[in-house]
């Protein structure tokens, strides 16, 4: 993925992943490694968390629209690498909350899907 094409968003935004979406299957194991790796940046990386958390959905049956979907976020990652959770010495140091959520997303077990982001300061702590 070194001189792969690179992507501006971590998902496409029309793009509805499903358990079984008739494409072809890839290797479990090497799809649990590659999304694991992916979970691991979120601690840094809080603006992939939500594309991570739907992808790692399909960990048991992963298809090639699956792993093209977790690619999608490599090639996010690439783009914006400079990215980083960076705190600054502030004088107003608040603590402020945001979450939103949605009424049954998902198309294989109609769950709903919530988040939530904390800020100190100037930085991302949740």
């Amino acid at each position: 993925m070194i001189n792969c094409k690179l992507a501006t968003t971590p998902m496409n935004l029309n793009e509805k992943l499903q358990q079984n979406d008739g494409a072809e299957m890839v290797d479990k194991h090497r799809f649990k490694s590659f999304v694991g790796g992916l979970i691991y940046l979120t601690h840094t990386r809080h603006d992939i968390s939500y594309s991570i958390g739907v992808i790692s959905r399909f960990m048991q049956c992963p298809s090639r629209d699956h792993f093209d979907a977790a690619k999608q976020v490599m090639r996010y990652i690439a783009e914006t690498i400079e990215y980083g959770i960076w705190y600054s010495k502030v004088s107003d140091f608040k603590l402020c909350g945001f979450t939103d959520s949605d009424w049954a997303s998902s198309l294989d077990d109609r769950r709903s899907v919530s988040a939530n982001v904390f800020t100190l300061g100037s930085g991302v702590i949740t």
